[in-house]
C-alpha cells in the first residue's frame, strides 16, 4: 500500500465514526502514514459539527464535506461506504460517479447490500473507463478502540495490491477474517450484533448480583473482566465453550446449579434463533 493516501468515508454515523477513530489512532504517530488524509461526508450540518467536536485533535488531517459525496470520491484513493443502506442507490447513481470511482477500491460496510447490487447502481456509460473494485466488509463498533472483528467477503477479482490494502485497513482496528460469500451475511450478523445480544445476558447477571446485595458498578467491573478472560481463552483455542463449562462445573457446585437454571429457560435456543432471525432480516 502506498503512503500518504486519501480515504473518503461516506456516511459517518456509529460505524463510520468508529472506523475513522480507529484509523486515526493507528496512523497518528507515523511521520509517513499510509493514510494521511480523511474526507468525511456527512448528510447534515449537525453531523458535521458533531464530528468536528469529536475529532478536534485530528482536524488537520480531516476534511468535513457536507453532502458532497461525488467530490469526496473524486479526491480519494480509497472509499469506505458507510451510509444508511437505502441511501446507496442515490449516492452511487449520481451523474459523474462512474468517472469518480474509476479503478478505485470501494469498500462497503452496508448490511444486506452485495457488491453486485452496489455495482448495478453505478452507471456504465463508458466502456473504456475501468470499473471500481467493490468489496464488502463488516467491522463492529469496537473499531473505535481498535478491538473490532472485521469480516471481508472473498473476492477473486481483487488485485493482490488492493487485497493487501483492504486487509491492512481493517487490521488497524482489530482482527480480520475472510469469509466466503455464502456465509457472509451470517458473519455480518454475528460480528455486528452479537455484542448487543450478549449485553442482554450481561444485564441479567448484573441484576442478579444487585438482588443479592452487590453494587452494580462493582458487578460490572467483575463481569467485564471475566468476559474478557473468557474471550481471550476462546481466541487462543485453549478450549471450546462446552469444554469450558465442563471444566469449571464442580459436582454439587454453584456453577452447575446456575447453568441448569439457564438451560431450563431455553436460553441457548433463544440465542440461536436470534441469529437465525437476524440473518433473515438483513438478507431481506
Amino acid at each position: 500500500m502506498a503512503s500518504n493516501q486519501t480515504v473518503a468515508i461516506v456516511g459517518c454515523g456509529n460505524m463510520g465514526s468508529a472506523i475513522l477513530s480507529g484509523l486515526l489512532a493507528a496512523t497518528r504517530s507515523d511521520p509517513n502514514p499510509r493514510i494521511s488524509r480523511f474526507i468525511v461526508v456527512t448528510k447534515t450540518v449537525e453531523s458535521r459539527d458533531r464530528l468536528k467536536s469529536q475529532f478536534e485533535q485530528d482536524m488537520e488531517r480531516i476534511v468535513l464535506a457536507n453532502d458532497e459525496s461525488l467530490w469526496a470520491m473524486k479526491e480519494a484513493d480509497i472509499i469506505i461506504l458507510s451510509c444508511k443502506p437505502h441511501m446507496a442507490k442515490d449516492i452511487l447513481g449520481a451523474e459523474g460517479m462512474e468517472e469518480a470511482l474509476s479503478g478505485k477500491l470501494l469498500i462497503s460496510v452496508l448490511a444486506g447490500k452485495t457488491p453486485q447490487v452496489l455495482e448495478s447502481y453505478i452507471s456504465n456509460n463508458n466502456d473504456a473507463s475501468p470499473r471500481p473494485y467493490v468489496v464488502r466488509a463488516m467491522p463492529n463498533v469496537a473499531a473505535r478502540i481498535r478491538q473490532s472483528m472485521t469480516i471481508i467477503e472473498h473476492n477473486h477479482s481483487l488485485p493482490d495490491e488492493l487485497s493487501d490494502t483492504l486487509r491492512w485497513i481493517f487490521e488497524q482496528i482489530g482482527g480480520v477474517k475472510v469469509l466466503a460469500s455464502d456465509v457472509f451475511d451470517i458473519g455480518s450478523l454475528l460480528v455486528g450484533s452479537s455484542m448487543a445480544i450478549m449485553t442482554v445476558a450481561l444485564d441479567g447477571l448484573l441484576d442478579g448480583c444487585v438482588m443479592e446485595g452487590m453494587r452494580r458498578p462493582e458487578a460490572l467491573e467483575l463481569a467485564a473482566q471475566s468476559m474478557l478472560g473468557l474471550a481471550e481463552m476462546l481466541r487462543q483455542g485453549e478450549c471450546s465453550p462446552a469444554e469450558y463449562r465442563e471444566n469449571v462445573s464442580s459436582p454439587k457446585g454453584g456453577t452447575i446449579t446456575s447453568l441448569l437454571t439457564v438451560e431450563k429457560a431455553a436460553v441457548r435456543g433463544t440465542f440461536a434463533q436470534s441469529i437465525i432471525d437476524g440473518t433473515k432480516k438483513i438478507q431481506g
